[in-house]
């Protein structure tokens, strides 16, 4: 069951990370339907990088926060399972205690 709320926020982020895309490429600088008869010549020479930068980071950001995300739940599963191997050996029975009391024989 822990994997469908691992599933759905993916699912979230990649929704999340290509609407960003999307919003971004509106803020660059020469519009594709913009008619710039004027700067057309020094504009080619400059790319949009701005919005691709954001982007990249963007993705970075998420891709640590997934990955830091995956290792806490990683951790918090073997913290569970040595907890449960304590909780098992505490109430394991012990036979040669039994043996020596002379419980059993």
């Amino acid at each position: 069951m822990p994997e469908i709320p691992i599933a759905r926020s993916l699912r979230l982020l990649v929704f999340l990370s290509s609407f960003l895309l999307y919003c971004f490429t509106g803020f660059s600088d020469n519009p594709p339907n913009a008619k710039n008869d004027s700067t057309e010549g020094s504009k080619k020479t400059h790319s949009g990088g701005t919005g691709t930068k954001v982007a990249i980071i963007c993705i970075a950001v998420a891709t640590v926060v997934l990955f830091s995300f995956f290792l806490f739940k990683l951790w918090q599963k073997k913290k569970r399972e040595e907890q449960y191997a304590r909780l098992l050996k505490l109430f394991e029975e012990d036979d040669e205690l039994e043996v020596e009391l002379g419980l059993r024989d």
